[in-house]
């Protein structure tokens, strides 16, 4: 079995988003990488702008709110080999320029921990901080912030595991981890739950 991690069009992402990702929408997307087997795209992974002015800034201080990306899409095919998803991210990792800040959330409201995060060595920070938000009762799909006060209810927002990685050099990682604003905590534990991901997206691109 060959395995390669390339850098994919976000255009190629769409079907998994859509379709195979279980917040079934698109995000903002500013690198994206896809997993192939055998030259068959078999897994997507996307990086965006952090999500908030405030998580930006609250991270590692203004002057480093410039280098907070979110990895704020991953997604695999069903059945693949042990440690692969590992492999993934931690290749996806070493391809992002140096010296970034990577933020990702397990939303417990799925019964995510983060044990791929916890695989490849990322930073735990506790739960997010307790919100609400507007929600689409007809549209549970629909990003809160395109729901509009007529169409939309109130609900508590669901607490997600708050993960953060370092890219770069030993030395940057160092420097950067210094100035990290939340506390470390002990990696959480229970048990995953798994959501239906057997959707076949339509574009299965092949590298030559």
């Amino acid at each position: 079995m060959k395995k390669e991690v390339k850098t994919i069009e976000s255009f190629e992402c769409k079907d998994w988003l859509l379709h195979k990702h279980y917040a079934k929408r698109m995000c903002g997307i500013v690198y994206s990488f896809g997993l192939y087997i055998d030259n068959v795209l078999s897994g997507v992974c996307t990086f965006g702008t952090g999500p908030s002015r405030a998580l930006c800034v609250g991270v590692c201080g203004e002057e480093n709110a410039h280098r907070v990306l979110e990895l704020n899409r991953l997604c695999v095919n069903e059945g693949l080999p042990k440690n692969t998803l590992s492999y993934f991210v931690s290749q996806c990792l070493k391809m992002l320029p140096n010296g970034k800040i990577i933020v990702s959330y397990a939303d417990i409201s799925q019964n995510h921990h983060g044990y791929i995060y916890q695989a490849t060595n990322w930073i735990y920070t506790g739960l997010s901080a307790k919100r609400t938000e507007r929600y689409d009762p007809n549209n549970p799909n629909k990003h809160n912030r395109t729901v509009s006060k007529e169409e939309g209810l109130i609900r508590e927002r669901p607490r997600k595991h708050r993960y953060v990685y370092f890219t770069g050099s030993k030395t940057n990682k160092k420097h950067l981890r210094k100035q990290l604003n939340y506390e470390v905590k002990p990696y959480p534990k229970g048990d995953n739950k798994r959501y239906d991901a057997s959707y076949s997206p339509i574009v299965q691109s092949k590298l030559f």
